[in-house]
């Protein structure tokens, strides 16, 4: 229970952060890097938390129900933003491929260096 309230308080910190500052990044965002910075200063992902994040990534499909059903009761205005909505989709899968690619030879020079 300790673990899914730091979850729960890192994700609290990052919505009170993007709100106090205006950040155009989601809330949860702004707490999950809250997480992994304390979790670099500790230097150990704890048992109990890994279980608890396990337990949370396992019930993830649940999460989608809602979406999933905003996107079918606005499917028309969906429809409507169809060559938009496409573009950007496109543009940011291939923007991600192409930074996850960079970021994957950049790291194996570093370990080449070792």
């Amino acid at each position: 229970m300790a673990y899914l309230t730091l979850i729960l308080v890192c994700q609290l910190a990052g919505e009170l952060a993007v709100g106090a500052l205006a950040m155009p990044v989601p809330g949860p965002v702004v707490g999950m890097v809250l997480l992994f910075i304390l979790l670099i200063a500790i230097g150990s992902v704890p048992k109990g938390l890994d279980q608890t994040a396990t337990g949370l990534l396992n019930s993830m499909s649940l999460l989608f129900v809602p979406a999933g059903t905003g996107v079918m009761l606005h499917f028309k205005l969906l429809g409507e933003a169809l060559l938009p909505l496409s573009l950007a989709l496109i543009f940011s899968t291939l923007a991600t491929i192409v930074v996850t690619a960079r970021l994957m030879q950049w790291l194996g020079k570093e370990r080449a260096d070792e």
